[in-house]
């Protein structure tokens, strides 16, 4: 088995009575030699043996972050997507609490659904002319010409 270091008292606790130490307690340094009651040992971060691996997903966040230059406004526009987010949820949560309501919903939304894939999706011409004004209308709001 490894050897463990073990603290009598967890850091940032005021250390246990003389009288109560548990026994089988004892505190080991790295080296096996035994660390004087009192004593407060830290553990830190970047040592030798102490590898951080970052996660890709959060190395891109960071790269991204980075770019921004209005961050500001990057900050603000994700808090009224949260607040925004926060209230449509309470609305379909109040709109289920109703008793017709939700089913007469859920069958609009099949309709349309089936309305949209007839309309749109089933015939090649029909997704092509889809995936076209999908890429203007990505032209227009980001102002690119690719």
């Amino acid at each position: 088995m490894a050897t463990a270091c073990r603290l009598a008292a967890p850091l940032g606790l005021a250390p246990l009575p003389r009288g109560r130490a548990s026994a089988g307690v004892v505190a080991v340094a790295p080296c096996g030699s035994k660390i004087p009651r009192g004593v407060a040992v830290r553990a830190t971060s970047g040592g030798e043996g102490a590898t951080e691996e970052v996660p890709e997903i959060v190395k891109a966040a960071q790269d991204a972050w980075d770019k921004v230059e209005d961050k500001y406004a990057v900050a603000t526009i994700g808090v009224a997507a949260i607040v925004a987010l926060w209230t449509v949820v309470g609305a379909i949560k109040a709109i289920d609490k109703l008793p017709l309501l939700p089913g007469v919903l859920e069958i609009v939304g099949i309709g349309y659904t089936g309305w949209f894939t007839y309309r749109n999706l089933i015939f090649q011409p029909d997704r092509e002319a889809l995936i076209g004004k999908i890429k203007s209308t990505y032209k227009e709001i980001t102002g690119s010409s690719s």
